[in-house]
């Protein structure tokens, strides 16, 4: 019975993880702010959904996305969009800058190209990061999906048991398992062929 629950918890788990990256298109939909780069509207700790969905080009001004850093792309940054540069091939440079900073930062900022991008933030999850911080990703995301998974699952079993239950009530404890009852002459209703007396 615990190899099956746990089969279930993990297939339950791999589920949710695969259906998010396809609603959001992105490996990662999320990502935990680690640096004041961009406060005041992105704080410490905030847990941000991002989606691709091709999005690079209907990007525009004042967008936050996120994208590896160009030189190196040993960091991934969020920041906000303030030029987008239109290239003679067709595809567009990306400058941003982070709100708290004094101007760009060359090498980080820009130039960032479309294989540079991850995903435009759609949603800020304000302050959850620093739970999700404890253990790095996906682990993080996995632990959470669990959670929530033997937590459905656990309702099921009560809503499940409970059911059961009242169905075992009905049976006639000299006869188990029969689910009959049994009809007795000092019954009030009427036997089901005769109509309700009036």
């Amino acid at each position: 019975m615990a190899v099956k629950d746990i089969i279930i918890v993990v297939a339950g788990v791999a589920i949710v993880w695969l259906g998010l990256r396809l609603a959001f298109d992105t490996d990662n939909p999320f990502y935990v702010v680690s640096s004041g780069s961009m406060e005041p509207v992105l704080q410490v700790n905030d847990v941000l959904i991002v989606r691709d969905g091709g999005s690079f080009d209907d990007l525009r001004v004042g967008d936050i996305i996120v994208f590896n850093k160009p030189d190196g792309g040993d960091r991934v940054i969020v920041h906000r969009i303030v030029e987008i540069i239109p290239r003679d091939d067709g595809d567009s440079i990306i400058r941003t800058k982070g709100d708290a900073n004094p101007s760009s930062i060359p090498g980080t900022d820009f130039p960032i190209t479309n294989e540079d991008y991850i995903g435009k933030v759609i949603y800020v999850l304000p302050g959850i990061g620093l739970i999700t911080k404890v253990i790095s990703p996906p682990v993080n995301y996995i632990i959470i999906a669990i959670i929530l998974a033997i937590l459905f699952f656990n309702r099921m079993g009560k809503k499940s048991s409970s059911s059961t239950n009242s169905s075992s009530s009905n049976n006639n404890p000299s006869e188990p398992g029969t689910g009959a009852s049994s009809s007795s002459s000092s019954s009030s209703s009427p036997p089901p062929s005769q109509p309700p007396s009036a």
